[in-house]
């Protein structure tokens, strides 16, 4: 249930939960408070999106591809230093809207994702930044490491956004059919039937990152403003039919995977397959296509049909990218999730204060239709502050 849709009960005290996302976009750490009532109503109270230190970013890029150089020294400084940055981040926030931190019931910290492995004979999942630091620098009770308790379970670890989203953005009146898309550094959609419950979830394939890795590569930017630059050149049919024919794209769900996997030597691998000169503009482009194609290829085969989009994440930003994923689903309104009531920047972030909300209380927050468990499990692990 979104704020918009069922405010809080004035009849019950709210709790207060942080939550904490560093995605696979690597831009940014979006920390958020909210409240969430016994009902289970949610509203978002406070938000603030915080760089990650140039140096920092550069060394978690490099160690989020394979075979690097010293990776186990490399993790272990890049966890303390994530668990410190993450810690900041909340106290910076609290101190912004007088809050003290005893008024806080605990914090939901995603973690930075450095591996995903959830088709290796021993599935695996690696997110850092010390979940001890946080607790003991803010003096709150932190709730992370979401993902492995799922893939104890039999799935994924992931997405695990889904009830969430299932929380806030079904309809009410169940006649809508929904999806909702997060586009981050990879793209993971939920879909939300009206007449019944069975959600499901997974990635896509590509989001932002792909893009984000060849400007950095070639235009000496960090992302694509707005697909200004996609703008400027055409789609190469050859090379995007070649990264079409990637498997995952053609993978059933449940599925999931990361940056470690669509990452800029992917692009290279493909690049190399083409065989000839291509313009740096027009990978560009193309890139572009894959990620629109890849998400609106999933949406039109779900069933039923969808009537309606609803996009948040870094994505949502890039206007030629909007503009794509509706050309290519006419039959389909494309929106932000802010026409329900949450800002498209706080959707993650908030979804991990409302897990931390569930582990808290004992609740279960996997969806077995998402993720391909046995069954409904409490996510995450607690430490004390």
């Amino acid at each position: 249930m979104s704020s918009a849709e069922s405010p809080l009960t004035t009849s019950e005290a709210p709790q207060y939960f942080i939550g904490l996302m560093s995605g696979t976009s690597l831009d940014a750490i979006d920390t958020v408070i909210c409240t969430i009532d016994s009902a289970n109503n949610f509203s978002l109270l406070y938000s603030e999106t915080y760089p990650i230190p140039d140096q920092i970013k550069k060394d978690l890029l490099t160690l989020s591809q394979k075979q690097q150089a010293n990776e186990l020294d490399q993790y272990a400084k890049l966890d303390v230093q994530m668990g410190h940055l993450f810690a900041d981040c909340c106290l910076h926030l609290l101190a912004k809207n007088n809050l003290k931190p005893e008024q806080i019931c605990a914090i939901g910290s995603h973690g930075q994702t450095l591996r995903h492995y959830p088709e290796n004979q021993y599935p695996t999942t690696l997110q850092i930044g010390d979940p001890n630091i946080i607790a003991h620098s803010t003096g709150i009770t932190t709730i992370a490491d979401f993902r492995r308790k799922d893939m104890a379970a039999g799935g994924q670890g992931a997405p695990l956004v889904p009830p969430f989203h299932q929380a806030l953005f079904k309809d009410i009146n169940n006649e809508i059919n929904r999806v909702v898309v997060n586009i981050g550094g990879i793209a993971n959609i939920t879909f939300l039937p009206a007449s019944s419950d069975g959600v499901l979830g997974y990635d896509t394939g590509p989001g932002n990152g792909l893009m984000d890795d060849w400007c950095i590569q070639h235009f000496n930017c960090a992302y694509d403003p707005s697909g200004s630059y996609a703008a400027l050149g055409k789609v190469d049919s050859n090379l995007l039919t070649l990264l079409l024919s990637d498997p995952f794209l053609a993978q059933k769900a449940p599925k999931s995977t990361g940056r470690e996997y669509f990452s800029y030597q992917w692009i290279k691998i493909h690049l190399k397959q083409a065989q000839y000169e291509i313009n740096p503009l027009d990978v560009l482009t193309t890139l572009l296509e894959l990620t629109c194609l890849s998400i609106s290829n999933e949406v039109s085969s779900l069933r039923p049909a969808v009537s309606e989009l609803l996009v948040c994440g870094g994505g949502v930003k890039n206007t030629l990218l909007m503009q794509r994923l509706q050309e290519l689903m006419p039959e389909v309104s494309v929106s932000s999730t802010e026409k329900h009531g949450l800002h498209p920047d706080w959707v993650e972030a908030s979804a991990f204060a409302w897990l931390a909300h569930q582990t808290l209380n004992g609740l279960t927050a996997n969806l077995p239709s998402v993720t391909g468990a046995r069954n409904k499990v409490i996510l995450g692990a607690i430490w004390q502050a």
